[in-house]
């Protein structure tokens, strides 16, 4: 088949007696059979995943809605999103179930849990490397939606090391790997990023700004490098044979993915994009670090870098302090209230402080244009913890929300509840896969999809 349609101009502007109008982003814009052709008529399906720590208090209806009628009476700590109401689904009743403790595990009330919570898989119990899990949700869409961008997922986290005041949070018995909720295989967590320089140069290369022609420049330095490089290696394979040429193959093999990664990146580097300097670390202000790791996944959605992402706002067993909210206590021994009112007062705030940083950055997403609708009409957030009350430790009835229309896969301003100890939260794992597109037989301990989580006729 011959391609012959041309492609309009991106930057093309209509002019008129003493007036300039800029199109918006059309079809014509983008050159047939590229991987952006499939994005601008038919949007990009994208996941995105915001884990909070310690889970939510749920006690007095500062969580559950009351009532499951469309227009339901959003939650004291659900409140901040009730602008985007359209766009959200409550989950009740779903469980974590492979964080349940088996017989001789009587610690790990915070590590089964985390690693439990996007695999669906029960962790081994183990103090060294003998890691054993599985592969998360995130990283089976990364397989399937990255191949069209130039970073198959992000992870990211505010919080890196898994020690507080120097001693370290991971529970005994433990490896402190089963922290982390992204896991590329049974063995292997993805590291979490938590430094905002590091992530920009991971979406952005070390230009330093988002100026698309600083961002050109930079693609074509690094093409050029690569052609010298393959340039060597042409006078190499002559030369070569048995173990040798196989190591060569490998080799060209991972300098053809960074040519296709440099590819993509040159289609996009005249995306017009809000300048930003490459930040310069990691913020002293809680507030400002959070939201500039939102602001970096906006971007990375917008320019289509990567569909795929996690964001901890916290680890399990955080010691973050909220002096900001007037809680000075670190979270993690504050979620053990044992019914103190003060301190379930103040967990709460902690709780709907959070939404509230996501319910900012769902904004940013509904006010960013993308193919017929915005980012966040073409996007699935999963927002929720691992645990329902962190002073019991219970891995039942979870706190979850699913936020964003999914490219018209779902429905919001929903309250689904679900029998208690019937379903796994896998469940809509599961199915919030299958809406991407992602073929997966099953997943984790899955016993079947969530007809539900629709809603649509």
């Amino acid at each position: 088949m011959i391609a012959t349609r041309k492609a309009i101009p991106r930057r093309t502007v209509l002019r008129g007696v003493g007036t300039a109008l800029a199109l918006p982003l059309l079809d014509g814009m983008v050159p047939s059979l590229t991987a952006l052709a499939k994005t601008a008529a038919n949007p990009a399906k994208r996941l995105g995943v915001v884990y909070v720590p310690n889970g939510i208090i749920s006690q007095n209806g500062t969580w559950t809605p009351a009532s499951t009628d469309p227009g339901f009476a959003f939650s004291r700590i659900m409140q901040p999103l009730e602008t985007h109401r359209d766009y959200v689904t409550v989950l009740t009743g779903l469980d974590n179930r492979a964080a349940f403790a088996r017989s001789g595990e009587a610690l790990g009330s915070h590590s089964r849990p985390a690693a439990a919570y996007l695999t669906g898989m029960h962790a081994k119990q183990t103090q060294g490397s003998a890691l054993d899990l599985g592969t998360s949700m995130d990283q089976f869409a990364a397989r399937v939606l990255g191949q069209e961008t130039r970073l198959p997922s992000l992870e990211l986290s505010l919080e890196g090391a898994d020690t507080f005041n120097g001693v370290s949070t991971c529970d005994t018995g433990y490896s402190c790997a089963y922290l982390n909720i992204s896991w590329h295989d049974r063995t292997t967590p993805m590291p979490r990023e938590t430094n905002p320089r590091l992530v920009f140069e991971r979406l952005f290369g070390d230009a330093g700004s988002t100026e698309p022609g600083v961002r050109a420049a930079r693609a074509r330095q690094q093409n050029s490098i690569l052609d010298s490089v393959l340039d060597k290696i042409a006078n190499l394979q002559g030369r070569l044979a048995g173990e040798d040429r196989a190591k060569l193959g490998n080799y060209l093999d991972a300098v053809r993915e960074i040519e296709r990664r440099i590819e993509i990146a040159e289609q996009q580097a005249d995306r017009e994009l809000p300048v930003l300097e490459s930040p310069a670390g990691i913020p002293v202000s809680f507030e400002e670090h959070a939201n500039l790791m939102f602001d970096l996944l906006l971007l990375a959605y917008q320019t289509d870098t990567t569909r795929v992402f996690t964001y901890m706002i916290g680890r399990e067993q955080s010691g973050t302090t909220y002096p900001q909210l007037g809680v000075p206590d670190p979270h993690h021994p504050l979620t053990h209230h044992r019914g103190d009112l003060e301190k379930v007062e103040k967990v709460t705030k902690i709780n709907t402080y959070h939404v509230q940083l996501f319910s900012e950055f769902v904004t940013r997403l509904r006010e960013t244009p993308d193919g017929d609708g915005s980012l966040l009409d073409h996007v699935m957030l999963l927002y929720g913890s691992p645990l329902r009350d962190g002073d019991k430790h219970v891995y039942d009835n979870l706190p979850l929300l699913v936020v964003g229309g999914g490219s018209g896969a779902i429905k919001g301003d929903r309250h689904l509840v679900y029998d208690p100890g019937t379903t796994p939260m896998t469940n809509l794992q599961f199915t919030m896969l299958q809406k991407l597109g992602v073929p997966v037989e099953r997943f984790g301990d899955s016993t079947g999809t969530l007809k539900e989580l629709s809603g649509l006729a």
